[in-house]
């Protein structure tokens, strides 16, 4: 059978509302502990295989999941147990059999849950929805995860549905997306488990030992947390069958996983009150999801329909708020140490609005409907097109009533064929690269302005590079790509110094050493003007990789 559920983390401090919402109607309760097996290579995993074994009340059920057709959705085969010893037998001449059987090491058990489970059924015009909320943990080893979250699971009707009433839920409680399953974290929880078992079988003879060690042991615990960067998008089959809006959505899904991955990290999903996961490369990497996606917007404007005009301003509010949280995190993690590299005396910069106020905005309603809503676009099916009927023309052969009529249907006239993809997408990228040598090789001439739109293009055509990776030759694609980001980071480099130059001719009349910061500001960008100019060059002259 195939389950399409959405999955949102509940707070702690709304745990108790949700809580009282859920027992407002008829509900159940359930106590569920679950064992999931994989070998110790992870050979499960790699093959996107979910096994498990799980104690319902106190029947052993056995699942195997894989994924679906979308983010929401995934095949699910259960089989009761009499115990808890699994049955690998049951998916004889399923493709997941085939896998199981090959298998050249012994299953085992990787991490477990155990949860309590509150269930009940919410009713809308779309379709009928179980609503189930579980409270407990996820234990690999000596490590725990709390678990907190609600699935929203469609059981009949349209998949729109479990949006509605998805949509309803996190706007009342301050729900969080989070693409993770139980799943996915247990598994990243059983490898962390391993890793800091290594680490505490290190030999320590000395306190230099015992720091790495400590340092190991960090390093360790923040890369479960790391944060997502972009991943190639493979386009060769939507492309081969000229379904520009199936392409839009498939790059859609992937700048998303980018976006809600870095999103969840931000919201501390794991963390609220224990520790901080977050870092100030969880916001880059979530604005640098957004900026692909809006890149994807402009490079298939005019090849499909895009999402409405008020989503996509939204974001653009979004990033520009994102933003400000970025430029700091910039000025002190690499303008600054540059310039007092250089001989600035100490500064006292002053306290940040911005401080915090990145974590508060993606947890926010608005931000996490606009989520909602953008996963909806890429997972709810489009309607298909309705050719409407055409009545049959009656005529007789001699034009009376008193010979045999002949039915005539006319056929409606055949759908235009959408023309072969591939090319369009490498015309729009002809356009934008002839755009950006023709800025480019007058950069001297541009204000600062037009020097940020002309970085804003660079970016775009960067990552519209990446969304057609694998419709362009390798060869010819790396040589020019490794140019554009010679490009990029100049440009990248210089924006930051015209943020930063603000700050510091502001403090000036207060603190007279900032005169020494513009000064170094104001030659770094004479030289990287310099720079820029000769890479524009360069670019120029570059061997094209669509030829």
């Amino acid at each position: 059978m195939s389950e399409q559920e959405l999955k949102l983390n509940v707070p702690v401090e709304a745990q108790s509302r949700v809580e009282q919402a859920v027992q407002r109607a008829k509900y159940s309760q359930i106590q569920l502990r679950a064992l999931y097996f994989d070998t110790p290579s992870r050979a499960l995993v790699q093959a996107r295989i979910a096994l498990r074994l799980r104690l319902e009340g106190n029947q052993w059920v056995q699942t195997l999941k894989m994924p679906g057709e979308h983010s929401l959705s995934r095949v699910e085969i259960n089989q009761d147990r009499p115990e808890a010893t699994l049955d690998l037998s049951v998916y004889t001449g399923t493709p997941a059999g085939e896998i199981l059987s090959n298998l050249s090491e012994p299953l085992q058990v990787c991490y477990e849950t155990n949860v309590l489970r509150q269930l009940r059924d919410i009713r809308t015009p779309s379709g009928v929805v179980e609503l189930a909320f579980d409270r407990g943990l996820l234990r690999a080893g000596k490590l725990e995860l709390p678990i907190s979250e609600v699935e929203f699971e469609l059981k009949r009707g349209h998949l729109e549905a479990v949006f509605e009433v998805g949509r309803t839920w996190q706007q009342r409680f301050g729900l969080i997306l989070d693409f993770r399953s139980k799943a996915e974290r247990g598994d990243r929880l059983a490898q962390l488990a391993q890793a800091l078992d290594a680490v505490e079988d290190m030999e320590t003879h000395d306190d230099a030992s015992r720091q790495q060690q400590a340092a190991l042991r960090a390093q360790r615990v923040a890369d479960f947390w790391k944060p997502r960067g972009a991943e190639i998008v493979s386009l060769v089959s939507a492309v081969k069958l000229r379904d520009s809006a199936q392409v839009l959505a498939v790059v859609t899904a992937e700048c998303l996983e980018q976006i809600v991955r870095n999103t969840a990290v931000l919201c501390e999903v794991d963390t609220a009150g224990i520790c901080q996961a977050a870092t100030p490369e969880h916001i880059h990497q979530l604005r640098v999801g957004i900026r692909r996606l809006r890149s994807a917007w402009s490079f298939f404007d005019g090849l499909t329909q895009l999402p409405s005009l008020e989503l996509r301003e939204q974001i653009k509010e979004y990033f520009s708020h994102l933003g400000g949280t970025r430029d700091e995190d910039v000025l002190k993690g690499s303008v600054l140490p540059a310039i007092a590299a250089a001989g600035l005396p100490p500064l006292v910069l002053p306290v940040s609005p911005h401080q915090s106020s990145g974590t508060q905005l993606v947890a926010s309603a608005g931000f996490q409907r606009w989520l909602l809503d953008m996963l909806a676009l890429c997972t709810i099916p489009a309607e298909p097109l309705m050719v409407k009927p055409v009545a049959p023309v009656s005529v007789s052969a001699r034009g009376d009533a008193d010979h045999d009529e002949v039915f005539i249907f006319p056929h409606a006239p055949p759908l235009p064929q959408k023309p072969p993809l591939k090319p369009l997408l490498i015309k729009k990228l002809k356009k934008w690269h002839r755009r950006i040598v023709q800025n480019g090789v007058a950069f001297r001439n541009l204000n600062i302005e037009q020097q940020h739109a002309l970085r804003k293009q660079c970016k775009k055509l960067r990552y519209a590079l990446q969304f057609c990776e694998y419709l362009l030759p390798a060869a010819n694609l790396q040589p020019y790509r490794k140019q554009l980001a010679v490009v990029q980071d100049i440009l990248g480099e210089m924006n930051d110094l015209y943020v930063a130059l603000p700050l510091f001719e502001s403090l000036k009349m207060d603190q007279p050493q900032a005169w020494f910061a513009c000064g170094w500001i104001q030659a770094r960008q004479a030289t990287l003007t310099d720079a820029a100019s000769k890479a524009f060059r360069r670019l120029a002259k570059a061997k094209l990789p669509w030829d």
